[in-house]
């Protein structure tokens, strides 16, 4: 299951995810967006591999709707991609606080809410297969490494679904249930699309990225599926910093 996938790397890594065998469930606020996303995962597939759930996943009550949803259409869930997130622009003393608990909600809460319903799920399910690769991966940020101008609540929140993926981790650790985040960089997504037609940004993120360009979604995407998978087993607590170099120029 992966959240956020109406777009960007959501939606990627939801592609990622079914061409490598999964049955994957899209989930987000905008029905239009994931009914294309998995419209065009399951393009000439005979079995449809994609199929959604509408949720706010910051409210509780529809999280819990979309565990019993799972129940009933899966019975299990092997792989969760924790991916809902947004960002906004203010500086502390110029922001409201129905500002700073929108981006704490949809980038931490959601993740907190998300893995409490569904882990008791995939812990449910590990008692009873073993055998099974179980994960979580939660989407964090480079912002979540090092502050970004303007986005005090962004980065905070970032750095904390990097810390709440170490407790989740020890947490879950007993049930064999791996949890790990990974943190973009600089990538092509409706977060980054209005910023990225400001040439000077651009040529910033170029300038201060080892790698001198932009990152793709897809990238990410490889990364956060090799997180997931049991290629990764033997990690867990870790985060994967996926920023063309953004931390060593």
């Amino acid at each position: 299951m992966v959240t956020g996938a109406g777009s960007g790397i959501g939606e990627q890594t939801a592609a990622r995810l079914a061409s490598e065998g999964a049955q994957v469930i899209l989930v987000g606020r905008t029905v239009s967006k994931l009914e294309r996303a998995a419209q065009q995962i399951n393009e000439g597939l005979s079995d449809p591999a994609a199929d959604i759930f509408q949720a706010d996943v910051t409210k509780e009550e529809e999280v819990q709707e979309l565990a019993g949803f799972i129940e009933q259409k899966a019975g299990d869930i092997h792989v969760l991609v924790n991916n809902a997130g947004t960002s906004g622009n203010s500086s502390i003393l110029n922001m409201e606080e129905s500002e700073w608990d929108r981006i704490q909600n949809t980038n931490l809460k959601s993740v907190y809410l998300v893995s409490k319903a569904l882990g008791r799920i995939m812990i449910k399910g590990k008692e009873e297969a073993t055998e099974v690769n179980r994960s979580i991966v939660n989407v964090a940020s480079l912002s979540g490494h090092k502050a970004g101008a303007k986005i005090p609540h962004y980065s905070s929140s970032k750095a904390a679904v990097i810390n709440f993926t170490k407790s989740l981790a020890l947490e879950f650790a007993p049930y064999g249930i791996r949890v790990n985040s990974v943190s973009p960089g600089f990538a092509e997504t409706p977060l980054t699309e209005e910023g990225l037609k400001n040439k000077r940004f651009e040529e910033a993120i170029q300038r201060n990225t080892a790698l001198s360009r932009v990152g793709r979604p897809e990238e990410i995407a490889k990364v956060i599926t090799f997180a997931a998978s049991d290629e990764a087993s033997y990690m867990t607590g870790s985060d994967l910093l996926v920023d063309g170099g953004w931390m060593i120029t």
